[in-house]
């Protein structure tokens, strides 16, 4: 009896069986693959109908200048209280608060001007409220 050690096989995976099961099912995709060209979809796209928007009531517009004097609907406000800014929206507003108003701000106005607009539109109910700004005046 020989008692012979053998030779060590080296420890390394052989990839030559999975590169021909590659190989087999590349060429299997390739033969089995139709393409067709199509030169458009067919789709049925969903559509919209309902009653139309009742129309949108007029917003009414606070302007807010640099030295952060008020302008409601272009009259000039006599000065900046806030009691004077709520008075002059209920007038103009009439009572529906559910109009949409628009604060426009000079660039250069205080932030204390925007917050006593928003201020006193809140607590006379507007729920529509939008804030926007303007380039500053030119003098």
């Amino acid at each position: 009896m020989h008692f012979r050690r053998q030779a060590k096989e080296s420890d390394g995976v052989n990839l030559t069986p999975l590169i021909d099961v590659v190989f087999l099912l590349l060429i299997f995709f390739m033969v089995s693959t139709t393409f067709t060209k199509e030169s458009h979809l067919k789709l049925n796209l969903p559509e919209a109908a309902g009653p139309q928007a009742a129309e949108q009531p007029r917003a009414v517009e606070i302007l807010i200048s640099a030295d952060g004097g008020y302008a409601v609907e272009g009259q000039p406000l006599i000065n900046k209280k806030l009691t004077t800014l709520k008075s002059a929206l209920s007038e103009v507003s009439a009572g529906e608060y559910n109009r949409p108003l628009v604060i426009t701000a000079d660039a250069t106005a205080h932030h204390q001007a925007v917050v006593r607009a928003m201020d006193a539109a809140g607590q006379l109910g507007f729920v529509n409220l939008s804030i926007t700004t303007r380039q500053p005046e030119q003098n």
